[in-house]
């Protein structure tokens, strides 16, 4: 099926208004990657929400349907025009009799350059040959060297250290980071807090990512792991867009206030710099296009002694929808002398390349994209490598896969099988994604209570079912659209922070072990 690799155009004066010729040389878009063909030729788009296909005659059909949609609220007008854009796009497919859907995209894209036609097509999903980049530079963090420059970007009840091995066992060079772990539970010893910063043996980086809004705190628990040789690479969280972290000024919010990210980064770093521990940061491209804050921390950052920098090329309120603007990337890796990884929509080695071939940044952080594709990591380093083997495991395969992630939770929950088969749940619905296995098998693994219950379930899979190639290299995870920031009251005021927002800020900071 096609699929458009842009979310609905809408302009922000007027929800429901097309475009027109005469409209869309006002303002060009955000994106580099944004095209919208006019009926009488190519223009930008003018809008940060980018327009529903580059196919002049869907646009042209899509449009009366569409504006008889105006009163029904944002919410249905997205959904309706998502749909009726997927059908149509079939529709033209099977028009074109035996074009395949590679060549229906290709057609449709060749207005812009070739890297534009490149890309349209990855986003689009069409199948294409592997490609591999030149061995790319490893990255030195302090006294960490990364000599495969992909990362693994924290995620919360994901990243623990039973997915992290299996990650690493892919690609041994890569650096892995624990998920984030709230500062003052860290100072107030929170049991979970402290199983979320234990290691296997086989690791060979301890990285942790730490996250806060209290300068004070976030001093303190960055001191009590260094004292307690608990890490070897610290990185900083300022890129969740996640409401309850946002509305308390933390994650993503955070940049806007320069004077407190200043001194969280500054105490961290001063901190770690004597045990030779490298701290890095992680932000996004800001709260929204009207109040970006990348350039700004990315500065910040390098000043203030942090040896690398991970840009994910969205604003927080464009939480994890539509399509990440790496051009955003590029801006940051020019104005930077310290190394910058590059994150957002990197679904397979390909997209990897594409990413530092267009932007120039030193290496990527990989998110839901290995989220039931540990093996992500080994078709990256070997792209990086300059090599064209891929990793597709079969259903058999996978099982193995299932199986010891079981056993491993098993032992990072101290024996506790039920839970970990509990939390094993969601990494079976991303590791089975596509396979024809039916809805009864994807059942009997949720209602799994102990490791015999998963050995069953796995003993009973096809081994010979190939990968499914529809999957390979697609978005995967929830995909969350646009949607409202959540701020403390009166965050965009200033700057800076005042004595009476500082208080209502850190008498929020929660005991939270993890988001």
């Amino acid at each position: 099926m096609t699929r458009c690799s842009r979310s609905a155009w809408r302009s922000p004066r007027s929800p429901t208004t097309w475009p027109s010729a005469s409209t869309t040389s006002a303002r060009a878009c955000r994106s580099s990657r944004c095209r919208w063909v006019a009926p009488n030729g190519p223009s930008p788009c003018i809008s940060p929400r980018p327009v529903v296909c580059t196919d002049p005659p869907c646009i042209n059909r899509l449009r009366p349907v569409c504006l008889r949609l105006r009163d029904a609220g944002d919410f249905a007008y997205e959904v309706c025009v998502r749909i009726i854009h997927t059908v149509f796009c079939t529709i033209r497919t099977h028009e074109r009799g035996d074009m395949s859907e590679q060549e229906t995209i290709l057609n449709t894209s060749r207005q812009g350059d070739a890297s534009q036609d490149a890309r349209d097509c990855a986003d689009a999903g069409a199948r294409h040959e592997p490609v591999s980049a030149g061995p790319l530079a490893p990255i030195r963090l302090g006294d960490v060297m990364v000599n495969t420059p992909v990362m693994l970007s924290p995620m919360a009840g994901v990243t623990n250290w039973p997915f992290r091995v299996q990650c690493e066992e892919y690609g041994p060079d890569g650096l892995y980071v624990a998920e984030m772990v709230t500062a003052r539970a860290l100072v107030e010893r929170n049991p979970k807090a402290l199983r979320l910063c234990r290691f296997a043996p086989s690791e060979r980086i301890r990285s942790l990512q730490l996250y806060g809004v209290n300068p004070s705190i976030m001093e303190q628990a960055a001191r009590f792991l260094v004292d307690n040789g608990m890490m070897d690479h610290l990185d900083l969280n300022f890129g969740c867009p996640v409401p309850k972290v946002t509305r308390r000024g933390g994650g993503s919010a955070l940049p806007w206030k320069t004077d407190l990210f200043t001194e969280i980064v500054q105490r961290v770093v001063t901190v770690c710099a004597p045990a030779n521990i490298p701290v890095t940061a992680k932000i996004r491209v800001g709260l929204d296009h009207e109040h970006e804050t990348f350039l700004e921390a990315g500065h910040i950052a390098q000043e203030e002694g942090c040896s690398a920098v991970t840009l994910h090329a969205r604003t927080t309120a464009e939480y994890y929808g539509g399509h990440s603007d790496w051009s955003r990337i590029g801006e940051l890796v020019g104005a930077l002398d310290i190394p910058v990884f590059g994150n957002g929509d990197i679904w397979g080695a390909e997209d990897a390349i594409a990413m530092v071939n267009e932007t120039g940044c030193a290496g990527v952080a990989i998110g839901r994209g290995c989220q039931g594709r540990p093996w992500l990591f080994g078709n990256i380093g070997n792209a990086f490598a300059g090599s064209d083997v891929r990793i597709n495991p079969t259903l058999g395969e996978v099982g193995r896969i299932i199986m010891r992630h079981a056993e491993l939770l098993t032992e990072f929950y101290d024996g506790d099988e039920r839970m970990a088969v509990h939390d094993l749940r969601k990494h079976v619905a991303w590791y089975l994604k596509g396979f024809p296995v039916g809805g009864f098998t994807r059942r009997a693994f949720m209602e799994c209570e102990s490791l015999k219950d998963v050995r069953e379930q796995v003993d009973a899979l096809d081994p010979n079912i190939e990968y499914p190639e529809r999957v390979v290299d697609q978005p995967r995870g929830r995909v969350r659209f646009a949607k409202k920031v959540h701020l403390p009251y009166g965050w965009l005021d200033s700057r800076t922070t005042t004595h009476e927002e500082r208080e209502r800020l850190f008498g929020d900071d929660p005991m939270d072990a993890s988001y």
